[in-house]
This record gives structure tokens, C-alpha cells and sequence, in this order.
């Protein structure tokens, strides 16, 4: 509800802005944000390796996937901080524009919900084989209920690149 709300204000905002809406693509990286949604849509895929790994019961598989994928995560966010300090340096910030309210508060918030969907990754990663031995059904609903977390983040992602960089 919170990037629903967020995806609203954008459309009215920029539909109602006075001075006209500046194309992203000839303000923001353009380069940098198509390889942080690269990078994004990369870690979905190997998240659903690794759900896929427990699911037909292979564990070696499982840690190197969602190792990967918080190593993902953790690029994602390397870029996103990389796009801000370009940012920065160019003397653009949230106070600068309607355009950079929004930008980075829909980055922003999307760089916490990476942050939190890595860290909850991790903890799976790292209780992982201990809890398999336990309780495997609990331990593949989780990395499964995670992905579902996961996938959200870079489905909002997909959505927010183009309104931010292309349109």
C-alpha cells in the first residue's frame, strides 16, 4: 500500500507540475540504473534456484544460490549508493526538485527494502543446514515466503525504472 500511495503522488505530482517534468534519462545515469535493474531481476532468479534447490531436496545447491543472492542485494545497493553520490556531486538533491523528492524517496525506499529482504536472506542462508535437518518442510515455507518478499521488491523495482529513468 505504501508504494501504491507513493506510485499515486508521482502521477498526480508530475501530471500537475507547473514547469515541465524533467525525461530521468537526461538527469540520472541511465547506464548505472539499467545495470542495478540487471543486477535486481538477476537475483530473483538465483532466489528461485535456491527455493528450487530445497525444494527437490539439494542443499549443496541451495547456500551458493542465496549466497549469490544477497551478494546480489549487496551490488544493488553499492549501485544505488553510486547513483546518489552522482547525484550528490551534481549538487542535486531532494530539496532540488519535485522530481528528486520523489526519486529519492522511491529509491530510498526500495534500497530498505533490499536491505531487509538480503538481511532476512542471510539468516536463512546461515541457519540453513541446521535447520534443514530439523524441520525442512518449515525451512523451504520460509525461503519460499521470502521469495515472495523478494520478488516483490524487484517487481516494484521493474516499475519504478522506467518512470524514474525512461518516461
Amino acid at each position: 500500500m505504501l508504494f501504491g500511495a507513493l506510485f499515486a503522488a508521482y502521477l498526480l505530482l508530475r501530471v500537475g507540475a507547473a514547469d515541465p517534468w524533467p525525461p530521468g534519462a537526461t538527469i540520472l545515469d541511465l547506464p548505472l540504473g539499467l545495470l542495478a535493474t540487471f543486477v535486481l531481476i538477476l537475483s530473483n532468479v538465483t532466489m528461485v534456484a535456491g527455493w528450487s534447490a530445497l525444494l527437490r531436496q539439494r542443499l549443496a545447491l541451495y547456500r551458493p544460490a542465496l549466497g549469490l543472492t544477497v551478494a546480489l542485494a549487496a551490488t544493488f545497493l553499492a549501485l544505488q549508493g553510486a547513483a546518489y553520490s552522482d547525484a550528490f556531486g551534481r549538487g542535486l538533491y531532494p530539496s532540488t526538485s519535485t522530481f528528486f523528492a520523489l526519486y529519492f524517496t522511491l529509491t530510498g525506499l526500495t534500497a530498505v527494502h533490499v536491505l531487509g529482504g538480503a538481511l532476512m536472506i542471510l539468516y536463512l542462508w546461515a541457519s540453513g543446514p541446521g535447520f534443514w535437518k530439523r524441520a525442512p518442510q518449515q525451512l523451504l515455507h520460509r525461503v519460499e515466503a521470502s521469495g515472495l518478499f523478494w520478488h516483490f521488491v524487484g517487481l516494484v523495482w521493474i516499475f519504478l525504472f522506467p518512470l524514474l529513468y525512461l518516461i
